[in-house]
């Protein structure tokens, strides 16, 4: 297409150049000057071309003055991009004070000044000098005041100066002007100085931003929905704000579990219960069993511990769920069985809260020895140390159990 564009051109030009050349050859024209004696006769066609090049003259003579200048600012200019690439290369790499020197000289190329400010702020923070980045961020802010105001945000929430983060953000935010990852910075000061409502307000506007992927922003809105839930102020207000959430919105594992326990302070346990429980229907989640083991009324221990045997035949090898089953068999007072879920969960993986429960189940059983080591574990694990034997035998096998998956069709497959 361009081709034929050009072959279109160039007939018009040729065309256009003969009827010049007809009319001018009939009659080229006559051009008479005089100035102080000085008389110049031609045609009207010498004279353009005579005054053509005499401007290429001069514009080949204004080149050749300005070059030196320009060869000059031609080598500014690319000092100074060398300078800010060396500069992003040395803060990626950690190098933050080669990051700075760098940036500072690159900012003093105009064009590149707004950028290099702003870089070097983020090396300068991330050296641990917060008053130097915030004077970059006051220079940079003439030239890239959007950005500027969001990095500055960004280094207030960080510095633990929250309030002042959301002061910073919340006009911005309120006039519709603040950039994508201006959003995600509100949310996150919101959070952090305990303005849940702000959040909650902000994560509509992040979700059209687009500043997060689809995995970050639902991990950023179940942070969100779980800390509203755990500070409801009231069942009412509980059971309202969980009505107002849409399915997606109750399928995170935080959000089920900050209801769950929420629920339950409320006087609402069996509620909190069956939502666990359908969650775990929907898909297990170990991370649900934890909250779901605190749960719950004495009146009800022993379907809940049927309940939780009939999941260990599907989940044989779950140190979560047999932990969750140590927890309840030590409520209803039975120390030796707790103790084996609880041993049996260590075989699968070790943790401070299950050696902890382990120790409570020894203690009932009056190993007292026993019990006082599994409780130095528990700390030994938090500082992570390697765990000491018990002084007694095991009391059984603690490997994983080998089960059988099948898919769909019935066909069977590796595990996992």
């Amino acid at each position: 297409m361009k081709l034929w564009r050009w072959a279109l051109w160039m007939l018009l030009a040729a065309l256009a150049a003969a009827l010049g050349w007809h009319a001018l050859a009939s009659d080229p024209g006559y051009v008479l000057l005089r100035f102080h004696g000085w008389q110049l006769e031609s045609t009207v066609v010498a004279l353009a071309l005579l005054i053509l090049l005499a401007w290429i003259a001069l514009g080949l003579a204004w080149r050749l003055l300005r070059w030196p200048f320009g060869a000059m600012s031609r080598r500014h200019r690319r000092i100074s991009r060398k300078r800010f690439s060396e500069g992003l290369l040395a803060l990626i790499e950690g190098r933050h004070g080669d990051a700075q020197r760098a940036l500072t000289r690159a900012a003093r190329f105009g064009p590149l000044r707004a950028p290099a400010l702003l870089a070097e702020a983020e090396a300068a923070y991330r050296r641990g000098e917060a008053t130097r980045a915030l004077e970059a961020l006051d220079e940079a802010s003439q030239q890239a005041p959007r950005a500027a105001r969001v990095l500055r945000a960004r280094v207030l929430r960080r510095e633990g100066r929250a309030e002042e983060a959301l002061a910073l953000l919340v006009p911005a935010a309120e006039s519709n002007q603040l950039p994508p990852a201006g959003w995600v910075e509100l949310v996150e000061a919101a959070l952090l100085a305990g303005r849940i409502d702000r959040a909650r307000s902000a994560l509509e506007p992040l979700r059209a931003s687009a500043a997060l992927g689809p995995a970050a922003y639902a991990e950023l809105e179940a942070r969100v929905l779980a800390r509203s839930i755990s500070e409801a102020k009231g069942a009412g207000a509980l059971n309202a704000l969980w009505a107002d959430l849409t399915r997606a919105q109750r399928q995170p594992v935080a959000v089920v579990a900050a209801y769950a326990r929420r629920a339950a302070q409320f006087g609402a346990g069996l509620a909190a219960m069956d939502e666990i429980e359908s969650a775990l229907a929907r898909k297990w989640d170990p991370r649900l069993l934890d909250a779901w083991s605190e749960l719950g009324d004495a009146e009800i221990l022993p379907a809940r511990l049927e309940r939780a045997q009939h999941w260990l035949e599907a989940h044989p090898n779950d140190a979560a769920l047999l932990t969750a089953i140590g927890r309840l068999q030590l409520d209803a007072h039975h120390p030796a069985a707790a103790r084996e879920a609880l041993e049996r969960a260590l075989g699968l993986s070790p943790d401070a809260r299950v050696w902890e429960l382990l120790g409570l189940a020894l203690q009932a059983l009056g190993q007292d020895a026993d019990a006082a080591r599994a409780l130095r574990n528990a700390l030994r694990l938090q500082r992570n140390q390697e765990a000491l034997p018990l002084t007694g035998a095991p009391r059984m096998d603690t490997r994983p159990i080998a089960v059988e998956e099948r898919d769909e069709q019935g066909l069977p497959r590796l595990p996992g």
